[in-house]
């Protein structure tokens, strides 16, 4: 067992290390150059295409509203990496690390928004008369058969993967946390989450886009009250919190307290693996439930998909690290979810850690749901739709085991496996990427048209008033 572990530890270390950063930079900042830095230009667009996103068109295919599938989308990225993620990327490679994971956003969202075109694009009908998408899918009817192979690789890494990473580490992080907190035993934890996770998963994505409508924007919105709520005690450390995120983002952090110092490379490789694992951008598993939405054409789903990206790492995360930061507490040596807890504990004696560990728990549940789907889609793609419901119920019965057990070494193995997923989805972003411009292209320029004739239709009626 110590010799699997060390493999696994020293795997990990290469598919999370400097080749797969750059990698994952690297295809983010070429989509945006072919795009013309699109998704940065037409963040405001976002916005408003997510909000008329509630109500899709009739000519819209799908079994979800696109707004459905972006919350569904959200509760799968929105986890316990925005809160002990954000603080573990401070601890480790100092304020500059946010910074970092800035950059990771803005290119991020051009690797979701191609992530998302490709996916609605190419997805499929299935046997039940669902659509289904994601990467295995545009690499099967995108690249064609001679890749299959590489969609197949996908599917296995997300389909493992998830049982770590979207399942049990989830259940896991929540049960602890709410011991610790509340002195709630691990069990009944695990026992209400499992009620809990059946009752929604069972239903499939119809019941899992409307949980996520309803609970992800409440769980986001309470989560920024509470982070607010710190920023207004320490409202006169925020400059200076600001100034030092750009300084230290280019210089080397020197010990001070309980921080050990860090370089500039590891402020890097911290900011821009932490935002990774938080917003998910390159990893390929958003577009699996932007497939779901309904929608008439893949680039308005991709709007809304990268726009995810936005609002998970430039919005939430900053708004953790900035909390951190002003609270004074970045440099007391402790890391993770314990730092977010001292941060709102400064500000709010008696209370922060209980914020704290509700929103976490919101968090990491939702995560469960979300990832729940995704998974469940790469088993149906390697095994076909029969799978549908022994995946839930086992599924289902994970989140228990989770909340139990240790998990250690199941972390590590899902933490591997869910690096290995960005390998084959970027390889097909990258080969698609002609199509993305070009789909990308002919919707803006229909809409410039749209926008032309409807400007044009108005001045004439204008016209025929005042004469």
């Amino acid at each position: 067992m110590e010799a699997l572990n060390q493999f696994f530890n020293w795997l990990n270390g290469i598919v999370w290390g400097v080749p797969m950063i750059v990698l994952i930079i690297g295809t983010g900042l070429y989509l945006q150059l072919r795009l013309g830095f699109m998704p940065i230009r037409k963040v405001a667009y976002g916005f408003r295409m997510i909000l008329k996103s509630r109500r899709p068109g009739r000519a819209a295919e799908g079994e979800i509203t696109p707004y459905a599938a972006l919350m569904t989308a959200l509760s799968a990225t929105i986890g316990t990496g925005n809160i002990a993620g954000v603080a573990t990327a401070i601890a480790v490679g100092g304020p500059g690390a946010l910074f970092w994971m800035w950059v990771t956003a803005f290119v991020g969202m051009a690797t979701k928004y191609a992530e998302v075109v490709v996916a609605v694009k190419y997805r499929e009908v299935d046997d039940k008369g669902e659509h289904a998408g994601g990467p295995m899918f545009a690499i099967k009817n995108g690249l064609g058969k001679h890749w299959q192979w590489l969609g197949t690789a996908f599917a296995i890494f997300g389909g493992l993967a998830g049982f770590g990473v979207g399942n049990m580490v989830q259940a896991n992080g929540i049960a602890r946390a709410v011991e610790n907190a509340f002195g709630i035993g691990t069990w009944i934890s695990g026992i209400v989450m499992t009620v809990l996770t059946g009752a929604v998963i069972l239903g499939g994505i119809k019941r899992i886009g409307a949980v996520a409508e309803k609970v992800v924007p409440f769980m986001v919105i309470f989560y920024l009250v509470c982070v607010a709520a710190v920023l207004v005690v320490f409202a006169g450390n925020i400059p200076q919190a600001i100034a030092t995120i750009f300084t230290q983002a280019f210089s080397p952090t020197a010990a001070t307290g309980g921080f050990l110092g860090s370089t500039v490379l590891m402020a890097i490789r911290m900011g821009v693996a932490r935002g990774i694992f938080s917003n998910e951008a390159g990893l390929g598993p958003a577009g699996i439930a932007q497939a779901a939405g309904s929608t008439a054409n893949p680039v308005f789903s991709g709007v809304i998909g990268m726009m995810g990206t936005f609002i998970d790492t430039i919005i939430v995360c900053t708004l953790t690290g900035l909390a951190i930061m002003v609270s004074g507490v970045w440099a007391s040596g402790e890391t993770g979810a314990v730092l977010s807890s001292a941060a709102f504990e400064a500000a709010l004696p008696g209370y922060g850690n209980y914020l704290v560990t509700i929103s976490l728990a919101l968090f990491a549940f939702t995560t469960i749901l979300g990832w729940a789907y995704y998974a469940e889609k790469c088993w149906e793609y390697l095994i076909g739709t029969v799978s549908a419901i022994p995946f839930r119920i086992v599924w289902t019965v994970a989140v228990f085991f989770g909340a139990t057990l240790s998990l250690d070494f199941a972390w590590l193995v899902a933490d591997t496996l869910n690096a290995l997923m960005a390998i084959p989805n970027l390889i097909s972003l990258l080969l698609l990427s002609p199509v993305i411009a070009q789909l990308t292209r002919d919707y803006f320029a229909e809409e410039r048209a749209g926008a032309g004739v409807a400007s044009h239709s108005q001045g004439q009626s204008a016209s025929r008033k005042s004469v």
